[in-house]
């Protein structure tokens, strides 16, 4: 892993994500190496010649958050890395904005895969308008080590179970779907007596590099399912997600489990 340490001006930035108004990337890059990540293009648009997985940029920076700029907003750490990577452990980028965040009033939502967050249980307990998403989308840890790096799936539901028992509002993202492979029933049953709600979201292959990635991918170690996902991601058949979703929706409220999709 290539690390830089790299002096920034600020570590947040305006949001694109719908009903967010800022987010804090403490981090550019990510150790998790997910297969499918759409952060990625950030390589290239950045420049960086190492392939995403592979280097890490910790930000650097004397900036201080103020009240103006962060009372009654809605903040999401992070969009575009992981702020709980295992090189937190050592920097603490991520505990060091925490500790500015719990002076004001406003709404934070984190999004991980790793159990480091349960470090800073002493500052999250501070933020009243607070939501923890915990993504995981198997049960089986041989396929995670296929698509994704660093996390244990035991690691995750031991952090959704503490979270929850410490009085954090804890989401499971059971993101993102793979078709035919992501049992989310099997999810829902593993977590449903600490997750206060579930987000779906279905594997998207915009980028024709993951494309390339995750249908080399299935073809080589689940290739009796290539045709199926050639059907979708190179013939634009939804036909499975859209009835997916319609059955998604009727579990949820079957098991009155509180869920939307991403």
């Amino acid at each position: 892993m290539k690390i830089n340490e790299v002096n920034v001006n600020r570590f947040i930035a305006k949001s694109k994500v719908f009903g967010v108004d800022f987010v804090i990337n403490p981090y550019v890059g990510c150790p998790n190496a997910c297969m499918y990540c759409y952060a990625s293009f950030l390589r290239n648009l950045k420049g960086y010649n190492e392939e995403w997985g592979t280097f890490l940029d910790v930000k650097r920076t004397n900036y201080k958050l103020k009240k103006l700029s962060v009372e009654g907003k809605h903040y999401l750490m992070s969009s575009s890395t992981d702020c709980y990577n295992l090189y937190e452990e050592k920097y603490e980028i991520t505990r060091n904005i925490l500790k500015q965040l719990i002076n004001f009033d406003f709404t934070l939502t984190i999004e991980t895969k790793n159990a480091l967050i349960l470090r800073d249980i002493d500052l999250l307990k501070q933020i009243k308008k607070l939501k923890v998403v915990i993504s995981l989308n198997t049960l089986d840890d041989k396929f995670r080590k296929d698509i994704e790096k660093n996390s244990k799936i035991e690691d995750r539901l031991k952090t959704i179970k503490e979270l929850t028992k410490n009085g954090i509002y804890t989401i499971v993202a059971i993101s993102p779907i793979f078709p035919y492979l992501t049992d989310y029933k099997a999810i829902v049953k593993k977590t449903k007596d600490y997750a206060k709600e579930y987000e779906f979201e279905f594997l998207n292959l915009k980028s024709m590099t993951i494309k390339k990635k995750v249908l080399k991918y299935i073809n080589e170690y689940h290739h009796d399912l290539y045709i199926k996902y050639a059907k979708i991601y190179l013939f634009n058949d939804n036909t499975y997600f859209d009835n997916l979703k319609e059955e998604i929706k009727l579990y949820c409220q079957e098991e009155k489990i509180k869920y939307r999709f991403k």
